[in-house]
């Protein structure tokens, strides 16, 4: 089996060859393996690719007002999307984890895959800055945006509507069970709508299983 060079894998990736590979091993680097990890450059990165996407919005729907531009943003830059644009780029694969890590799951998380993705973001704006990031994340993101004529609602927004226009209290979430480790955490979470009804639903964080359970529930009511 050839073995894998990293300068390689991020050239056909990112579309830049890295100068310094230890900061794009940095970014692949989970705080279960040790320091250095991406921990700050997943906070650089988050950032980067929110003014990124924001700029292209404003862009793409000259039109569209405020309201709908943030729906779109949140709905581009939630969690999720940056895990599915790892599992795309087969980031798991080449995410650095301690064992432990590895062996509950984190190279699946949407947690880590996300973060690493936001990571690898900071460390090409760092390296080539803010019109390489924009390069690659327009690529990387290109189908998410030409595939949405409308702006999405988030689950949230849309069950805390449709209360509100049925003159209900608006719903009502509670975590109802945490499990896992630290770095691959689960939530349950439970969303009601008194006199209404109620969902559950699991995630990989809080708002991950918040936004499930309203979904759950939304598509009952409609």
């Amino acid at each position: 089996m050839a073995k894998w060079n990293i300068a390689d894998w991020l050239e056909e990736t990112l579309g830049h060859r890295p100068r310094d590979t230890a900061l794009f091993k940095r970014a692949l680097t989970h705080s279960s393996h040790g320091d250095p990890h991406y921990e700050r450059l997943e906070f650089l990165g988050d950032r980067v690719l929110g003014l990124a996407i924001a700029s292209w919005l404003f862009e793409l729907f000259p039109d569209e007002p405020e309201g709908q531009l943030s729906r779109r943003l949140n709905a581009l830059v939630s969690r999720e999307t940056c895990a599915d644009v790892a599992r795309e780029l087969g980031i798991g694969r080449h995410a650095i984890l301690g064992k432990q890590a590895r062996d509950d799951g984190a190279a699946e998380s949407d947690n880590v895959l996300g973060d690493i993705v936001e990571s690898l973001i900071a460390a090409l704006y760092q390296e080539a800055g803010l019109e390489a990031a924009q390069r690659f994340i327009r690529r990387a993101w290109s189908d998410r945006v030409s595939s949405r004529d409308r702006a999405p609602k988030h689950p949230k927004s849309a069950l805390q509507e449709w209360a509100a226009a049925h003159d209900r209290k608006p719903p009502v979430y509670e975590v109802t069970r945490r499990s896992g480790p630290h770095h691959a955490p689960h939530f349950e979470v439970e969303v009601r709508i008194p006199g209404v009804g109620e969902a559950r639903a699991t995630g990989q964080s809080k708002q991950e299983a918040e936004t499930a359970a309203a979904k759950a529930m939304f598509e009952t009511l409609i």
